[in-house]
């Protein structure tokens, strides 16, 4: 299915150059002469080689649909992350770095989605949205007014994250595992 420069979103996969490529992170850009692009970290899936490239919205680039199945995490073996087929109970052994960022936000047991391409697993999906702890949170700064202003705070996994100022130390909130912002608090 091929889309437009301007709409490749982090988690796309991508066929381009021959290769099967991962969207890490974009960056929109419009500069004052020229047309607005899109900068695109990827990762190629097959060899791990990591690639920046701009992409001008008249640009088209195949977007390679998998085939998806869901697993769930087990547990760390080393460098290897161990998943379990919800259906045959099988288990499998994937590398960490295959998650990239995204790899502090994984919990035991949580369900996930792998990605196949030719049968073979390229690409683990985490779920958007997950719920984590706060374990340290800044005190407000007095006369900052609560719209504008977050504090930063970190989360039980390690990751920082920026919180509005009513946000302390024990509270469960949601993050969005990709854009590693806060989201709300968890019901």
């Amino acid at each position: 299915m091929k889309i437009s420069g301007v709409d490749i979103r982090p988690g796309n996969i991508l066929e381009y150059e021959g290769g099967i490529w991962k969207v890490a992170k974009i960056q929109h850009t419009q500069p004052g002469k020229g047309g607005a692009y899109m900068q695109v970290e990827m990762k190629n899936l097959q060899d791990g080689r990591k690639t920046n490239v701009r992409f001008r919205s008249a640009d088209t680039v195949e977007r390679v649909r998998l085939d998806t199945k869901d697993f769930q995490y087990l547990y760390e073996d080393g460098e290897m992350l161990v998943f379990m087929d919800q259906d045959t109970y099988d288990q499998i052994n994937l590398p960490s770095d295959l998650l990239g960022d995204a790899k502090a936000f994984l919990q035991d047991g949580m369900q996930v989605t792998l990605e196949l391409w030719d049968e073979k697993p390229i690409s683990v999906a985490l779920p958007e949205q997950v719920e984590a702890t706060i374990v340290e949170a800044d005190a407000v700064v007095k006369g900052q007014t609560a719209s504008s202003s977050y504090k930063p705070a970190v989360l039980d996994n390690g990751v920082r994250v920026m919180v509005p100022p009513h946000i302390e130390s024990g509270t469960r909130i949601v993050v969005d595992v990709y854009e590693r912002t806060y989201v709300g608090k968890a019901g």
